[in-house]
C-alpha cells in the first residue's frame, strides 16, 4: 500500500505543490488547510487530494485530525509541516497576540504533529518528517522577531528530534526555503521586490516546485542516511 502523507498547510503555494509532488511520488497524501475553504476546495478539484480543515496551531484539533486520517487513510508515515502565518511588525509595534499567533502556527505546529504521529512511526520503524523552515530563520529579517524566531526554532527542533528517531528508522529534516513566488511574497510592494531578486544570485525568485522537489527527495523511502539536516533552497542568497 501507498505510504500515507500528511501535508499541513497543504492546498496553496508551496504547500500545494509539495502535496502534488507526493502524489506525483506515489504517496497517499492528504492536505491540511486551516482558514481558505474556497481554495481547499480548488485544490481538492484539480487534484483530487483529499483535504482536512484543521488548525494545526492547535494541539488537540492535531491530535483529533491525525487519528481521523489514520483511521480513514491508514498511519501517517511521511509528515510535511509546511503550515505557517505572518504578523510582520517591529518589535515596538508587535503585540503579544502577533507574537502568539506566529508561534503558535508556525513553531507549535511541528510539536503538535509530530507529537501525534511519531509513536506510530516509532512502531512501524519507519518515518519521514519534513519541517519547512525559512531563510528568515538563518539570516533573520527586519520587521520579523516573532517569524524569524519561529523558523529559527524548526531548525533546532528539527536536529533534536533527528536524534530521537534515528533509531527507529525516521528521518526528521528541514528546508529552509528562499524567497519563493507564491502569493505572500507577490504581495510585497514591486520596489521591494526587485531589490530582494537583486540579492539573489541566480537572478530569480524560487518557484514552489523548488521546494516540492526537496521535499519528495527527503521522504523517499532510501533517503534513509540523511537526518537532522536543513536543506537551503535559495537561489545562493543565503549560504548557511
Amino acid at each position: 500500500m501507498a505510504r500515507v502523507a500528511l501535508v499541513t498547510g497543504g492546498t496553496r503555494g508551496i504547500g500545494a505543490a509539495i502535496s502534488k509532488a507526493l502524489k506525483a511520488a506515489g504517496r497517499s497524501v492528504v492536505a491540511s488547510y486551516h482558514g481558505n475553504d474556497a481554495a481547499a476546495t480548488a485544490f481538492h478539484a484539480e487534484t483530487a487530494i483529499p483535504v482536512r480543515r484543521f488548525d494545526a496551531g492547535s494541539y488537540a484539533e492535531s491530535e483529533a485530525a491525525v487519528k481521523a486520517i489514520a483511521a480513514e487513510f491508514g498511519a501517517v508515515e511521511i509528515l510535511v509541516n509546511n503550515a505557517g502565518i505572518t504578523r510582520d511588525g517591529t518589535l515596538a509595534k508587535m503585540s503579544r497576540e502577533m507574537w502568539d499567533a506566529v508561534i503558535d502556527t508556525n513553531l507549535g505546529s511541528c510539536f503538535n504533529l509530530c507529537k501525534a504521529t511519531f509513536e506510530g512511526m516509532r512502531a512501524a520503524k519507519f518515518g519521514r518528517v519534513v519541517n519547512i523552515g525559512s531563510i528568515n530563520g538563518q539570516a533573520g529579517q527586519y520587521g520579523q522577531v516573532n517569524y524569524a524566531a519561529a523558523k529559527s526554532g524548526i531548525h533546532g527542533f528539527t536536529k533534536a528530534l533527528a536524534q530521537e528517531g534515528a533509531r527507529f528508522g525516521i528521518t526528521v529534516n528541514a528546508i529552509a526555503p528562499g524567497y519563493v513566488d507564491t502569493e505572500m511574497v507577490r504581495a510585497v510592494p514591486a520596489d521591494v521586490l526587485q531589490k530582494i531578486v537583486a540579492r539573489i544570485p541566480m537572478g530569480r525568485l524560487g518557484h514552489a516546485e523548488d521546494i516540492a522537489r526537496g521535499v519528495a527527495f527527503l521522504t523517499a523511502d532510501d533517503a534513509d542516511f540523511i537526518t537532522g539536516s536543513t536543506l537551503s533552497i535559495n537561489g545562493g542568497q543565503h549560504m548557511y
